[in-house]
């Protein structure tokens, strides 16, 4: 793998991990909202991540399973879309609250924040970690350009 590909891949990997902490954010701001319905109920969303594999043409394919690096070859990650949580409402008998529903009933969103605290650490270790990939690769690219004035 060329030195300069490196940049290429940490950056696609910040772009992702940015993706993650945006989706993470919006969570948690909608972890405490309340509807009175269903279908109007906040759900939880989660990135879908590929590895972005580079082949001969320049172009990306997406499917990491079927996708096999060759030694040398850079595997940037991409996004493939944002998913919302298949995970189930919950759902809160407050016949008193003004979101209520004819029933009685209050909906909140299924964010587990716990989980999405968790989720959020993960992410920025993992920018974090690729910033410093970076930085050591630009460190290292100047050093060699210094031995080759020398």
């Amino acid at each position: 793998m060329s030195l300069f590909n490196i940049f290429n891949v940490t950056g696609s990997a910040m772009s992702a991990q940015s993706v993650r902490l945006n989706t993470t954010a919006s969570n948690l701001a909608n972890a405490n909202s309340v509807s009175s319905s269903i279908d109007e109920t906040y759900k939880a969303r989660n990135p879908v991540f590929a590895t972005a594999l580079a082949d001969a043409k320049g172009d990306y394919r997406g499917n990491s399973l079927t996708n096999q690096t060759q030694a040398g070859q850079a595997a940037g990650v991409k996004v493939l879309g944002i998913v919302e949580s298949d995970d189930p409402l919950q759902i809160e008998y407050a016949p008193n609250h003004p979101m209520a529903d004819e029933n009685g009933y209050i909906y909140k969103p299924n964010v587990n924040t716990m989980e999405e605290m968790a989720n959020m650490i993960s992410a920025s270790r993992s920018y974090q970690t690729n910033v410093q990939v970076a930085d050591t690769a630009k460190t290292m690219t100047q050093r060699l350009l210094r031995m080759g004035q020398g």
